[in-house]
């Protein structure tokens, strides 16, 4: 081996002879597998102490150049195989990279159900988006022309983790509709309300601490939650909500560390809790001393009857977080949402927040403060409102002429679904491969459960498809039913119409 040492050198010896080594192992002058001379002989070849040498070795074998072994020397290791035999090997087992005790792999429900809004031969009646046609593009392109002439690069630098002052002023007064007055210290705005999901547990729980959900519930969340190892405890739903009688059982025998529910246009079963539910809960929460998430992405799409004031508006107490998202009602692809809570919590979450993506989009936060404040959103609202209202009356109408009489489900006041129930001698997964053959996509209810449902259930969205394809839907849908019925060996019944469900 050609080894050069410059004794004037304030370079170490050790680290000279390792150097030139280790350039001739790179360049591949020498090869795998070349046994290196031993330490006593390159010493007196170099004419330099034999612990050099050794020095020099220790060097190597921490680069991960050579390895030593007794009674064969110092070798050189192999290097990364060529890409042929690197093929040949087979892809990396990322899977068994995992460490031991991380989250559980998650359902891939969501993925594959947003990848079917690119399929044009599918006619979707399964994801909770809002329509496209009813995009306020006109409004978003003149505010995001103001904004790049008025502020130019400024609206695409970083900004605070908590999120752009203006946005959280402009908030505070979105918010009072629904009864909650807040001050911008306590508000994060978050990229998309999931996140704000996901910030609450990765701050607050641990495996094993005991969630309580409503059932059935947003499946999203009951995933998030099984990813962190948390113990879910499911409470029975009926018309008004949350069971709080069970709720009032479960407190007592368990010691939950959260409460997570949807009371308003109930994801997915367009439920609303009432009134005295509402303050029944927020009593037995603060009698217990467990905090409350309330998730509400769908109160702004009231389409009857009159508005109720949220958990957040009722609680005097500082139990409730206020999660919401404008994904729902506005730009689903901006990401934006936020939750309302005492000032010392968004600081917490705000130091996990920073560590996660250290702020939300600047540019989309700057567009929707100029959106609400220029009071573009009053507006849109109305529009969206009344279109929403024409796709659930249509999707109301193909249920009751196409569905038997044993297909149930409800007539929500508002929210984007309607949830159904249909014979338990049907397979769920008999009934999505037909459903799949007639190309409509529906949410299969049994991820919406903790436990075992105990009966068939799904969720039909009505505003993401116009209402000619909702009506098409549904016809395919009853037929898929029919296909999965015929093959159980059983026909459906007259068709007279629909009792609601609870």
């Amino acid at each position: 081996m050609d080894i050069r040492i410059d004794r004037g050198s304030s370079v170490p010896l050790y680290l000279q002879i390792s150097g030139g080594i280790k350039a001739l192992i790179l360049s591949g002058k020498v090869p795998d597998g070349f046994r290196l001379p031993p330490e006593r002989k390159l010493a007196q070849a170099l004419g330099v102490n034999r612990t050099t040498i050794l020095n020099a070795y220790r060097e190597l074998k921490s680069d991960g150049l050579v390895d030593a072994r007794v009674g064969r020397g110092t070798e050189v290791v192999p290097r990364s195989p060529a890409p042929e035999a690197a093929a040949a090997m087979g892809p990396f087992p990322w899977r068994q990279m995992v460490r031991e005790g991380a989250a559980r792999e998650p359902d891939p429900l969501v993925r594959d159900l947003l990848a079917l809004t690119e399929r044009r031969d599918v006619i979707g009646l399964s994801v909770g988006l809002p329509a496209p046609e009813l995009i306020p593009l006109a409004a978003l392109g003149k505010i995001q022309q103001a904004l790049m002439d008025e502020k130019g690069a400024e609206a695409l630098l970083h900004s605070p983790t908590e999120g752009i002052t203006p946005l959280r002023e402009t908030l505070c007064r979105h918010m009072l509709p629904r009864g909650i007055r807040a001050v911008p210290e306590e508000i994060l705005v978050t990229s998309g309300s999931q996140q704000g999901l996901d910030l609450f547990i990765r701050t607050f729980l641990a495996p094993d601490d005991v969630v309580v959900v409503e059932e059935p519930s947003y499946f999203g969340a009951l995933e998030c939650f099984r990813a962190a190892r948390v113990r879910l405890v499911g409470v029975p739903t009926d018309g008004h909500g949350m069971r709080t009688d069970v709720l009032e059982a479960v407190l007592a025998r368990q010691r939950p560390r959260l409460i997570y529910t949807l009371p308003t246009f109930q994801n997915p079963s367009g439920l609303v809790m009432g009134s005295d539910r509402r303050r029944r809960l927020l009593e037995l929460a603060h009698r217990h001393q467990v905090p409350v998430l309330e998730d509400d992405p769908y109160s702004d799409l009231r389409y009857e009857g009159d508005p109720l004031p949220s958990l957040k508006a009722l609680d005097g107490a500082g139990h409730v977080i206020h999660l919401s998202s404008f994904s729902k009602v506005l730009f689903p692809g901006l990401r934006l949402g936020w939750m309302v809570a005492p000032k010392s919590v968004v600081r917490r979450l705000a130091l996990v927040k920073q560590m996660v993506d250290l702020h939300s989009n600047t540019h989309g936060q700057w567009v929707l403060q100029r959106f609400l404040e220029e009071g573009h959103f009053a507006a849109h609202l109305e529009r969206v409102r009344k279109g929403y209202a024409a796709r659930l009356a249509a999707m109301a109408e193909a249920l009751e002429a196409e569905a038997p009489a044993d297909f149930q489900w409800t007539r929500p006041q508002g929210g984007f679904y309607v949830w159904c129930r249909y014979p338990e001698a049907v397979s769920p997964a008999l009934l999505m491969a037909k459903a799949a053959e007639e190309r409509v996509a529906f949410l299969p209810g049994g991820a919406s459960f903790v436990e075992d449902p105990g009966a068939n259930h799904l969720r039909l969205n009505f505003t993401y498809a116009p209402e000619d394809l909702i009506r098409e839907g549904v016809r395919r849908l009853m037929r898929a039913l029919a296909a999965a019925r015929r093959e159980r060996g059983s026909a459906p019944r007259a068709v007279v119409g629909t009792p609601p469900i609870v």
